[in-house]
């Protein structure tokens, strides 16, 4: 996080050049310039560190109109420095992020903007994946966007499967498919269980709107005794649903196991549950997930264009309990780097916080019409 002193010095660097270039064009104008940069009571006399402190409460829209007010304060507000402090102060605090919102950015904070960060436009990218912003734009598609939901209202998804899998899904304290089974106010359950699969999981039917009926195929990573095993005593599973080197005790998965090819290759889509609460660690598995995502999209099992939503998950959201920030999973996962469209959901177990959001833009990813 970029201390607020660097900040205030930044914007104090601003605000000495841009008088001294009035000064200099007032004495050439006319041989005499000002006794004082700003006179009288206005925001611009007050002191740098209590302009910056009033940015900081301010929204982004109410930024870009204080910017729109003067030379000043347009030199001021477009400080890449100033957005680089409301980047990384921000981010954690997001709920989700999106192939087309995720941050360009690093998640560090360094006392000063090396030659890349120079180059980058901080006052756009915030723009661009801020939330409040994002909402803005998010029903304006742009034209290839429009273009691809012209193509897929021609082949309606009448009612699409999605493969749930993950380790958020079995490391948790609270199951958040046992929840989701029983919050029929949140989805309601619009069939039975289908036929197991292998003793790793099982099909079945939601209703999203009371209108849109969808699958779920649940896929774990080995038996029910196994999993809980392994979660009291904090141990890590080899997934069936992968093939991983022979003779290795790497957990890194090389591919797909074929007896799961054709539950692949017939779904429109995944949900890939993430441990996200902080007593996971900061580095144990996130190798494993990446490569785990990567395999399950592998273009020989099925269309580039399928989407993934990846459910943040945590146990339950209380004030003393903290969950790792999506933007930092995100990260973690190289998401960015997915050809696939993708989202990345904040989700409590416990509540369903976020489930909808996120089921939501996997069914319009899908070719559903909502």
């Amino acid at each position: 996080m970029l201390s607020r002193s660097i900040v205030v010095q930044s914007l104090r660097s601003i605000r000495d050049r841009f008088f001294d270039t009035r000064r200099q064009r007032n004495e050439q104008s006319d041989g005499q310039g000002p006794d004082n940069d700003v006179t009288g009571p206005s925001l611009d006399n007050l002191p740098v560190d209590m302009q910056f402190l009033i940015m900081t409460f301010l929204s982004p829209q109410d930024l870009c109109r204080l910017g729109g007010t003067s030379t000043y304060w347009r030199s001021m507000v477009r400080d890449p420095v100033l957005w680089k402090y409301f980047l990384l102060r921000d981010m954690p605090l997001w709920q989700s992020v999106d192939h087309l919102s995720v941050p360009q950015v690093k998640l560090t904070g360094s006392a000063v903007l090396d030659d890349s960060e120079m180059q980058l436009d901080y006052m756009a990218e915030y723009l661009r994946v801020c939330p409040a912003c994002r909402n803005q734009w998010r029903h304006q598609p742009r034209v290839f966007e429009s273009v691809t939901s012209f193509f897929q209202s021609l082949v309606p998804v009448s009612e699409p499967q999605f493969a749930m899998f993950g380790p958020g899904l079995e490391q948790l304290e609270i199951s958040l498919m046992n929840t989701i089974m029983c919050s029929s106010h949140v989805l309601p359950v619009a069939g039975p269980p289908q036929r197991q699969i292998d003793g790793i999981g099982s099909g079945i039917s939601f209703k999203y709107k009371d209108q849109h009926r969808f699958n779920i195929a649940t896929l774990y990573s080995t038996n029910r005794s196994a999993r809980e095993r392994a979660r009291l005593e904090h141990l890590s599973l080899r997934s069936k649903l992968f093939v991983y080197e022979e003779d290795s005790e790497s957990n890194i998965p090389l591919s797909i196991n074929p007896m799961f090819n054709q539950v692949c290759q017939a779904v429109n889509g995944f949900i890939f549950v993430v441990n996200a609460e902080t007593e996971r660690g900061t580095d144990r598995g996130w190798e494993e997930e990446s490569a785990q995502i990567r395999v399950i999209l592998d273009p020989a099992v099925g269309a580039v264009s399928r989407p993934i939503l990846l459910l943040s998950c945590v146990s339950r959201e209380t004030a003393d309990r903290h969950r790792i920030p999506c933007v930092t999973i995100a990260h973690q996962l190289q998401l960015s780097s997915l050809t696939n469209p993708w989202m990345l959901q904040d989700t409590a177990a416990e509540t369903l916080t976020g489930l909808l959001d996120g089921i939501d833009w996997l069914l319009r990813h899908s070719g559903v019409k909502l």
